[in-house]
């Protein structure tokens, strides 16, 4: 069936969904498959649920006409969204990068949608299903989209591009994340430098970090709009950065105090400021935009319990984050400093150097209690008297317990798989 033909249903559809246990009414159902499910064996739940269509890819499944047939439901999805976007009269922010993507994203939306009818990734939906999702959820009204792509491994990045085909395009930075995929770090650059290629390939315009000279080198020959800290030749320059521990910058005589922590929230901030700057929105409103975010979905979150300040940052790691977060942490001011890590994933074969760096990182902290959880931290074990290695979270809370943790303040950090924000329970 041509794509037409199936964008026709789409509009008489009130969108798609994927999980037949979500169905709203009259929604396009789209059976997609993994390792351990086939979509295809709930289609005719999500009609019965209220689906008005299922798209489908085994012929055996389909009953009746509402039931569509393809040769390939995810790809169907993605050349839907794909011919969606090309119907839209939108403008599309591609967003990628090894640190930073989701924060920035949210900033750079905080900003536009002071002006304009802006819709962006919800949450972290930004692979090859997430991103067909996203655009799909735009409509005529959208006036400015911002698509988060993630990658984790070459020709990723390729691929999304070549679905949402993005107008303009920033890459946060280029960080040790998903080695295992990528292939270490010059894999990393390779992969997320695919977005550079299509904005070039398409004349299509990037936004650029100067501080960051990977970002310098591989847009020389890109159409840029650039931002720094302290560049006055940059389209915008930020300068007076304070940390303690909530980012506060200044550009333009004007003083934007955040809800976020950590120096390295700066180029996220200046990254929003430029692309709001960039669409006409006025220093106000971008202050506004900024100041009234707050983060969450434990992404560098302030919070209070009892008598201790908690810096949470459980929702991923990687070394560079960790890094980043580390060096802010030991630039507070504050006395009674507890690190809670837990193990970085995907990082292949240099997994074990990387977390060995990690601690090595940290152990002329002295000011500092650390507490490494998980099977790769516990490899590297010392016997520092302020550093702590459990090879569990459980064993971790054991111990932990027992412990009186009063007028501190704590940085919890690991990658997903973790779940350090099951601290909280405990402290």
């Amino acid at each position: 069936m041509e794509i037409a033909t199936i964008y026709n249903y789409f509009l008489q559809s009130t969108g798609i969904a994927t999980d037949n246990r979500k169905i709203n009414a009259n929604n396009m159902f789209v059976a997609l498959k993994g390792d351990n499910f086939n979509g295809n064996k709930f289609a005719l739940s999500a009609l019965e649920s209220g689906a008005k269509f299922a798209i489908i890819d085994e012929v055996e499944y389909k009953i009746d006409e509402r039931f569509i047939l393809v040769d390939n439901t995810l790809e169907t999805l993605q050349k839907l969204a794909n011919y969606h976007r090309n119907q839209l009269d939108i403008i599309i922010i591609g967003l990628t990068g090894s640190n930073g993507k989701t924060t920035t994203k949210e900033l750079i939306h905080a900003v536009l949608s002071q002006k304009y009818n802006t819709k962006a990734t919800v949450g972290n939906l930004n692979n090859h299903i997430g991103v067909p999702l996203t655009l799909l959820s735009f409509d005529a009204s959208t006036q400015i989209g911002i698509v988060e792509m993630g990658a984790n491994h070459q020709k990723e990045i390729e691929m999304l591009c070549g679905i949402c085909e993005p107008d303009f395009g920033y890459i946060t930075n280029f960080g040790k994340a998903h080695l295992e995929g990528f292939g270490g770090t010059e894999g990393v650059i390779k992969g997320k430098s695919e977005l550079y290629e299509f904005l070039f390939a398409n004349q299509k315009t990037a936004f650029v970090n100067t501080d960051d000279a990977i970002q310098n080198d591989k847009t020389k020959n890109i159409t840029n709009i650039t931002f720094g800290l302290n560049t006055p030749e940059n389209f915008v320059s930020i300068s007076n950065i304070e940390t303690n521990p909530m980012v506060k910058i200044e550009f333009e005589n004007t003083i934007i105090q955040s809800h976020l922590i950590g120096l390295y929230n700066a180029n996220n901030i200046n990254a929003a400021i430029t692309i709001g700057k960039h669409f006409g929105v006025s220093n106000e409103k971008i202050k506004f935009g900024l100041e009234n975010y707050i983060p969450n979905n434990n992404r560098s979150q302030l919070l209070e319990k009892d008598s201790n300040k908690i810096i949470l940052d459980a929702y991923n790691a990687n070394p560079s984050s960790m890094v980043a977060a580390l060096t802010n942490f030991f630039q507070l001011k504050e006395k009674n400093k507890i690190a809670i890590l837990g193990d970085m994933f995907e990082l292949g074969l240099e997994s074990s150097e990387e977390h060995k760096k990690l601690i090595d990182f940290c152990i002329n902290q002295t000011d500092s209690n650390f507490y490494f959880i998980g099977k790769d931290f516990i490899t590297h074990k010392n016997l520092n008297s302020n550093m702590h290695f459990y090879d569990t979270f459980e064993s971790f809370k054991a111990n932990f317990t027992k412990q009186k943790t009063e007028n501190s303040i704590i940085l919890i950090k690991g990658s997903r798989g973790m779940s350090l924000e099951r601290t909280l329970e405990i402290l």
